[in-house]
Parts: C-alpha cells; structure tokens; sequence
C-alpha cells in the first residue's frame, strides 16, 4: 500500500471510530476533511514539505504531524487508543453497504453484536428489524450483503491478482531458474475476478520440482488436497487459493490451455469427430499456435477462451479484427479537479495524449452529485470556456465537452435541455438510490436512454465488483432500447466496475450497438484502466468497427453533430 493510501485509510479510520464512541463532532469532521484532501491530492505524501503539507486545503499545522505520525509508523496513537476499547470484529461492519458508525453503535451496545458473523445470526433470527432505525428492509439488506461479502472474499480484482501473480512469479522463477514457468488458470486468461492465483511448471521431476518449491516458498500449503503433480495452499498475505501445477517439457503449453480454458472452450466441436479438448490431448507436444493450426483456425488469445463467441470468430477469421489497446484513438468518460478527479483538465488532456490518441472526452459530475463536487451551470461554462482555450493551444488533439449527468430517480437528466444541448456529448449514469427492483430500474434507465441528449448509457448496471451486486436490469431490454434511441453503451474499464458484462457484448453488436471503452478516469494514472476494458471486450468478441472510441476525429465529430440534428 503507497503512503497516501496508507494515510487516507487511516484517516477514514480514525473518523469511523471516533464516530463509533461519539467523540467530538468537530474532531471527527477534521479527520473526514483531511481524508478527502489526501485522496485529492496528486502528490506523494513524503516528498511534501511540512509547510505544504500543511497548507493543502482540510489539513492544517496539526493534522500535519498526525500524517507525519502515520507515515513514519503506518497508524495512529489516537486510533490506537480507540481500538483498545473497540472489539475489533467490528471493523467488519465498516465494510457493509447502507450501515454507518450510528447503526453499528446500535447493534453493539443494545444487542452485543461485534462481528459480521454476529450480525448475519441475529438477520436470520429476525432480531435487527425491530431494531429503532432499522426495520426488515434493512435486516434483508444487511444479510444479503453479509453474504456477498463471505462469498467474495479471498477472491481478487485482475489488477490486484496480476500485482500478485507477478510477484510470486518472480519467486518461483527464484527458487528454479532453469525451469519455465508461467501463469496459468485465471491470471494467464486474465479473468476480471480471480478466484485462485494458478502457475505451471515445466520439468521431469514433479515430485523433486514440488517438494524444493514447497520448502523456499512461504504459503500456507495443503498437503491433502496435493497430489505428487500439483502443489496446492494458500497465499499468505490474501488467503486466495494457491496452486503450483507441473507438466512435461515437452507438454508445457498444451497443458497451459488446457488449465486456462474455460470448459466451453475446450469442449467445442472443431469436427463431427473430436473437440479441442480431443486435440490438446492428441497433439500435446504442440505449441499453443499449433494446436490451433491443429483445429483448423488462426491463434486464439488466452483472454478469449471463454466458450462464448470466439470460436465462430475464429472460423470466419474475424480474431485479427477483435478490438486492440492501440486500436483506439480516445475515450469519453473521465473527471478533472472541476468534479471529484485529482488531475487539471489540461493535465488529464496531457495523459491522453502521452498514450497517443487524438481526442480525449470530459464528463465532470453534474449538479446533482454534490457529494463528488457536480458542476453547477456557472461551473459548466466556466469549463467550456477552459476547453476552449485549451483547443487551441493543443491543436490538433481536441477536447471534447461533455458531462456524465445523474439520472435521476424519476429518468430524466439533471439539467434542463437548454444546458444540455450544449454539451457535445452527455454520459447518463445512475449514481444514487441504487435499490431498485428491476421494474423501478428498467423504467429509469429506459426514460434517461429516450432522453433525445443522451448520447451515452455509462456504467449501465452500477455494479462494483467483489463489492456490490449491480441493481437487477433486463439487459436485452436496455441494449433494445439502445439500439432504437442510437445510444452507445460504455463499457466502463474500471476494474471494479468493467460494466457492461462482456457477455452481453455479442447481443449488443448484433443490435448495431456501439461500445465505448471508457476508465472513468479521476486521475492521469486511471487512464491507463483503459487496458482492462480492453481486455474484457475481446472476451465478448468486440470488432474495432462496432468500438465508438476507433473513430477518427473527424467522423467522431461527425456523429456528434448528427446526433444533435
């Protein structure tokens, strides 16, 4: 964890607790401002001076030394004091949607709950609805999300498990230098959610492999459930599961597919008489390149071998026209300093054209969004006119105006339409009252896709992955409607978002659809997200001629005047 990650989850902490025993109203707020400066601030904590660091917005001489304090010792001895008297299960509950320091006050001083486990047997036992503040909606929610919580845990975000992966590789290649050794599973495939980090090794000996990798590498291995060829345990620091596969020399690679392919992939039928799976075991010896010469198609990408569209691609030879990361020329959906990013309009324009592209699309938040600092009209227009300025000093690269505007509860836009027209572009995204069944949701959605101003349906589910079950949608209906009302859906590449689901990405092209692969970018560094989106387009076969952001910027300029006639 970098220091400024380390500081700002200290100073949540610290927030939470002192709300959690009803310390000082105005003590409580200093910790939450200063959180919210460090998570703005684009700097590194240590290379500020004191002066500086004292000086930025919501910090102050004191609190200074308090995130010296933690950056020096990584916590704090105010919050460690409190944590003396706080049980520590529950923290737990901090992490829970829709429950704050008040509810979880509640819950531990009249009815002993100090850990989510705690909380989950009093939900079933009906004992949280009677509860002054709470009622059985919020009983039924806190269950539900008690248990998403158990099911996600010791599971990780791709970047998270490549970070990991990454380093354990390194390790291994450590422990045996001579030998190769790779990803496999979840991680070679890159999957948007690991489930367990996966390695093949090359070698003669299993048992002698193994047993050198189990002595010099620390894991939390389970003898019983390995066998003389597979090598499995737990990963110390996450919990996630651990498994150190072995194979042949001379079958690395065919091994390597067949432990990273989904089973839709492997059991395709390549002819009346055998699957893929029938050749990866026919053909071991081959490369991964073979085996598909083998099958009678061009080289099938590990991300791709999902067992949904690829195989249909592969035999119209349509894998070379799959969308790529140097394919793109901008993308739309990115925040500055003026909302809730850390980086300048002119600084975010700059990150994008480091990556080469020619137009780069702002969608600030709009007024609605209070919490994120939404643009109010003066604001809107004192953007536009910074755009333009900007335009002209970074000619030819363009930025476009946009905006992601709430939908609000009822579907419309949050500005009126003589504001809106003047965008060249609006993102319409929900971001609050996120409980909804499905009818309350498909109405909403389906009333801000009408909307003649919308151009583009971002984050369509408002799913947080590992973290929060999107809201129930039909999602065939909300790509039909896209599809009538000409509006693009997002495929937001945020890693913990990834929204739209690839798999509905098949059914999207064959409406004629257009996606866009968007970071929501709220600093030049989240830019680069844009890798991920990638990636999971190509698990749901998206074309380069059905991706919005390949256009050209004359055409992307072309369309947006179109859209407005």
């Amino acid at each position: 964890m970098s220091s400024n990650n380390t500081v700002l989850h200290v100073l949540k902490l610290t927030a939470s607790v002192m709300e959690l025993h009803e310390e000082n109203t105005f003590k409580i707020r200093a910790y939450q401002n200063a959180a919210i400066a460090i998570d703005k601030t684009p700097y590194a904590i240590e290379d500020l001076s004191d002066e500086d660091l004292s000086a930025l917005q919501g910090i102050g001489a004191s609190m200074g030394k308090k995130i010296r304090e933690i950056v020096a010792t990584g916590s704090l001895s105010e919050l460690n004091a409190l944590l003396e008297n706080t049980p520590a299960g529950l923290l737990e509950l901090f992490d829970l949607p829709g429950i704050g320091a008040k509810k979880i006050r509640t819950l531990w001083k009249e009815l002993g709950i100090e850990s989510t486990a705690q909380l989950l047997e009093a939900c079933n036992n009906n004992q949280i609805a009677n509860q002054k503040g709470f009622g059985e909606k919020t009983q039924e929610n806190l269950r539900k999300a008690i248990l998403f919580q158990h099911e996600q845990s010791k599971k990780l975000l791709i970047p998270d498990a490549q970070q990991k992966g990454s380093e354990l590789l390194i390790a291994l290649k450590t422990i045996s230098p001579d030998t190769p050794i790779s990803w496999c599973g979840e991680l070679y495939q890159q999957a948007e959610i690991v489930n367990s980090l996966d390695f093949i090794v090359a070698t003669a000996d299993a048992v002698k492999t193994l047993g050198t990798i189990q002595a010099k590498l620390e894991a939390d291995w389970t003898p019983a459930e390995s066998t003389p060829f597979t090598l499995r345990g737990l990963e110390k620091t996450t919990g996630i599961p651990l498994t150190i596969r072995t194979a042949v020399p001379h079958a690395f690679e065919s091994q390597r597919v067949l432990f990273s392919s989904e089973n839709g992939h492997l059991r395709h039928a390549v002819s009346d008489k055998e699957t893929f799976l029938d050749i990866c075991v026919k053909h071991a010896t081959q490369t991964e390149k073979e085996l598909y010469q083998t099958a009678g198609v061009a080289l099938i990408p590990a991300e791709c071998r999902v067992g949904y569209a690829e195989w249909e691609l592969a035999k119209e030879n349509k894998i070379e026209q799959l969308l790529t990361y140097k394919d793109l020329q901008g993308i739309f959906h990115n925040h500055s300093t003026y909302s809730d990013g850390i980086h300048t309009l002119a600084e975010m324009a700059h990150a994008c054209i480091t990556e080469g592209w020619k137009y780069f699309g702002i969608a600030d938040h709009s007024q609605t969004a209070f919490y994120a600092n939404g643009l109010k009209e003066d604001r809107v227009l004192q953007q536009f006119a910074e755009i333009d300025e900007l335009n002209k000093k970074l000619a030819p690269f363009v930025i476009f105006k946009g905006i992601e505007s709430d939908i609000l509860n009822d579907g419309a836009l949050d500005y009126p339409d003589e504001l809106l027209k003047q965008f060249d572009y609006v993102v319409a995204s929900v971001h609050s009252n996120l409980k909804m069944d499905e009818e309350k949701a498909m109405s909403r959605l389906i009333k801000a896709i009408e909307n003649p101003y919308t151009t583009m349906l971002g984050h369509m589910t408002g799913r947080l992955l590992l973290r929060r079950e999107g809201y129930p949608l039909d999602t065939y209906k909300i790509i039909d409607a896209c599809a009538a009302n000409k509006v693009i859906i997002e495929l937001n590449a945020n890693p913990h978002r990834l929204d739209i689901d690839w798999r509905f990405l098949d059914y999207a092209q064959d409406k004629g659809v257009l996606i866009s692969i968007n970071p929501d970018a709220h600093e030049q560094a989240g830019v680069l997200d844009t890798h991920y989106g990638v990636i999971s387009a190509r698990k749901g076969g998206l074309l380069v001629q059905n991706t919005f952001n390949t256009l050209t910027l004359e055409e992307i300029k072309t369309y947006f005047t179109e859209k407005k006639k």
